[in-house]
Formats: structure tokens, sequence, C-alpha cells
């Protein structure tokens, strides 16, 4: 049986204090409520309450190893169908569709950085998905890395912009931080082409097509897609790209079902890397949060964009019906 702490009353420890005791002794040394409570002369309500401050406070960080999500079998065989080097698989649970999002989002900010190395060019993606993924990251310094905006910056529907998303990367990770300065689409191939040109820009695209790493999600050609939503494409240029063959969109740009990029009129007036420059990269990882999205994710692994993929069961399984 656990051996209680030494009882002390909470008017000697007091405030802040209380909150790093009772999180010390709960989870280093291994004390059950009970006797966190007799030992503090408090409820054991109390010491619920007071752990679940040290949560919020940001002192407590609790994470499953890796080797939970990517060495059992439905990551295995996601594996070997794709030919990806690692898939990171988490449990459905019993939510709706948000609550899926969410574990898939938690999952990809902790998988995420020990997939980097010090110096690193990991290229950001822009949307909801990738947003989410970087509010979830832990601060910590990955040496020499650089993070870069793979797409313009457009407001969307959420609140942000795709800077933002590169930008708070950076920042988690304590990073450079080089964006494009440059919206996502222009209103002709001519304004574009003279943009590309201009000498501060030309090096910034440059410096994005050279990452060897990226982090993206895929949308999918629904009408409620974040590419219409966003503005950066209507519903009739929507339906123009499906009926060419697109299933999917990767950084505001369409693919089809192998993966290939599909011509259209938006790519000359678009303000972003090329598909071409993702393709075959160290690593590409894709965070795929929900089942509608299945036919775009496979087309993205068929077409060389990922080798690590983040999703939860149910997703995966889609993906498997659709290899």
């Amino acid at each position: 049986m656990a051996q209680n702490p030494t009882r002390r009353s909470t008017k000697q420890i007091s405030g802040e204090d209380i909150v790093v005791e009772t999180a010390w002794l709960y989870y280093h040394d291994g004390l059950n409520q009970s006797d966190i409570a007799a030992g503090l002369m408090v409820s054991r309500a109390t010491v619920v309450n007071y752990l679940q401050e040290a949560r919020e406070r940001g002192y407590i960080h609790t994470k499953l190893s890796p080797e939970a999500f990517n060495t059992h079998r439905a990551a295995l065989k996601l594996c070997e169908r794709f030919g990806l080097k690692a898939a990171y698989i988490l449990p459905d649970g019993t939510g709706g569709p948000d609550d899926h999002a969410s574990r898939i989002i938690r999952g990809a900010a902790d998988w995420l950085p020990s997939l980097l190395e010090p110096g690193d060019r990991l290229g950001i993606a822009w949307g909801k998905t990738i947003y989410d993924v970087a509010e979830q990251l832990e601060q910590t310094t990955i040496p020499d890395l650089t993070v870069l905006q793979l797409v313009g910056s457009m407001a969307t529907p959420y609140g942000f912009s795709a800077d933002v998303c590169s930008s708070n990367v950076a920042r988690k990770f304590s990073a450079n931080c080089i964006n494009l300065h440059v919206p996502a689409i222009l209103s002709s191939a001519e304004i574009a082409a003279t943009l590309r040109a201009e000498t501060l820009i030309a090096h910034q695209f440059e410096a994005v097509s050279n990452c060897n790493k990226t982090l993206f999600a895929v949308g999918s050609c629904n009408p409620d897609s974040h590419i219409v939503s966003s503005g950066l494409a209507t519903l009739a240029e929507l339906e123009q790209y499906k009926a060419m063959g697109a299933v999917g969109v990767l950084c505001g740009r369409f693919i089809d079902a192998k993966g290939d990029p599909v011509s259209g009129p938006l790519d000359e007036r678009m303000m972003g890397v090329e598909l071409e420059k993702l393709r075959h990269r160290d690593a590409g990882i894709l965070v795929s949060v929900s089942e509608d999205r299945a036919a775009a994710a496979v087309a993205a692994l068929r077409g060389g964009y990922a080798t690590h993929v983040v999703t939860n069961q149910r997703s995966a399984s889609a993906m498997m019906d659709l290899a």
C-alpha cells in the first residue's frame, strides 16, 4: 500500500505551491487521490480540482508512446498497402466527427516533433486542420529548423490566414520562418507572373521549393470544401475541375485519383508551391481527419506526397477500401 505523505495542512502550503505539490505526489510519487487528500488534510474533491488546475496551467503533459499507435495491425497494414514509412492510427472513440478530428489533431501534434531533426526545412500547408495542429504543439526547440509557408495567404472563414499556420509552428519550435508575402490567388495570370518575377518573392518561392519535409492535409472536392469556403475557387470552378477528374485539393491545387495535378483555370493565378516540388520528400506528413476525405487522402498517397499518415481507424479502413 502506498504510504501517506507527511500530513501538512494547506495553511502551510498555499496558492500555486499546493497545486504543484499535489501534482508531484500524484504523478511522481504515485500516491492515489485519497492518500494525497489525507496527507494534505483536504477533501478528495479538492485534490481532483488541484490536479485539473495543474493540467490547465500546463504543468502536466501526458502522452502515450508513439508505438501504441504506429505498431498495431491497422497502422502496419496501411504502411504495407501504400509504401509508407510510418502511420499513426488513433482509436475512433465514442464521440462524433468533431471528437474524431480532435483526437487525430492531438495525435499529429504529439508525433510531429519526433519526425523532425536539426537542419530540416519543414513546409507547412494551410487550412483549419494544420492551424489546429499548430495550436496543439507543445513548446520545444529543434535546432536550425526552418519553417516555410507553402501557399500564399488568404482570408478564411475560420479567422486566420495561411501565414498564421507557418508562423505558429515556427514559434512552437523556436524555428526560423519564411512566409510567402503574397495572396494565395490573384485576379489574373499576368499579375501572378509579375509578382513571381519580383526579386523578394522569387527568393521566397525558391526557399519554399527546397523544403525536405512537409506537413499538410488534403481537402475534398465536396461543395463545402475549404477551397470554396476560403474563396480560392467558385462552385462553378470546383465543378470544372471535378469534370476533369479532380478528387482532392492539396496546397490549393487539385489532384486526380492517381495524385497527379489537374490543370485548370486557377493554376496560373495561384501563388504557392507547385505540386511536383512536394513529391518524394524525406517526409511528407499527411493529417487526415475524416472519412469523407479518404479518396483525397488515397490520391495524395498514390501521388508520392506522403510518407507518414496520421488518422483514425475508421478513416484508415476507408483508405484501405479504396486502395
